[in-house]
This record gives structure tokens, sequence and C-alpha cells, in this order.
């Protein structure tokens, strides 16, 4: 179960990597899309708005839908949800971090050593 999120995880970071996967999710955000209408701010060939396409789709991040010829496109924000929780644990742990050091750059004492000593040394 834990490698199948990490690997869920991974793979919507890696869709997340690139600017143009990230445009196209911004525009499904607002309302399904064909995928010619997903590529055409991009100037780029159908073959390689599937290819992003296909990314997207592979992180769970869209859903495709056949209808005769045409394929429309829609968000599925739902892997979004692990992504942002993962990426909260590091703005809690940095939030804290940043706050202590606020707190001792104005004169504070450390609230607990930053390098706890090993027991039995002075």
């Amino acid at each position: 179960m834990v490698e199948l999120q990490s690997a869920q995880l991974d793979a919507v970071f890696h869709a997340l990597g690139d600017a143009t996967r990230r445009h196209m999710l911004r525009d499904l955000a607002e309302g399904e899309r064909t995928v010619s209408q997903l590529a055409q701010p991009f100037d780029m060939s159908l073959a390689a708005a599937s290819k992003h396409i296909k990314s997207l789709e592979g992180a769970g991040l869209i859903r495709r839908e056949v209808r005769g010829r045409v394929h429309i496109c829609r968000l599925d924000a739902g892997p979004l949800s692990d992504a942002n929780d993962w990426l909260r644990f590091y703005e809690r742990f940095w939030t804290t971090r940043l706050d202590e050091l606020e707190r001792l750059l104005r004169g504070g004492k450390p609230r607990r050593p930053l390098h706890p000593k090993p027991k039995g040394t002075p």
C-alpha cells in the first residue's frame, strides 16, 4: 500500500514538474477541454499534447472521455490532495524552524538543544 501511494505521489510530482502540464491542469480547472484545446496555447502537435496528457492521466490527475473522434479531458484533483499533504508536512517543519530562528535572533534562548549531547557527556 505504501509503495502504491509512493508510486502515485512520484507520478504526480513528475507530472507537475513540467510547465506545459501545469498549464494544462490550470486550464482544466476552468472546465473540460479537448486535446486540441489543450494543445493550442503551445502551438504543439496533437501527438506532443497527447504525450503530456498521458503523463497527467498516469498520475491520475485527469480523466479522458472519447466522444466519437474527439477526446475530452477533465481534471481529477484528488491525487493533488496527497501531494498537498506531503508539502504541508514540510511547510510545518520549516515554519517551526524559522520561528525558532526568529526567536533566537531576537535574543531568546533555545527551547531545546539543536544537537543533543550523548548521554554521559558533560
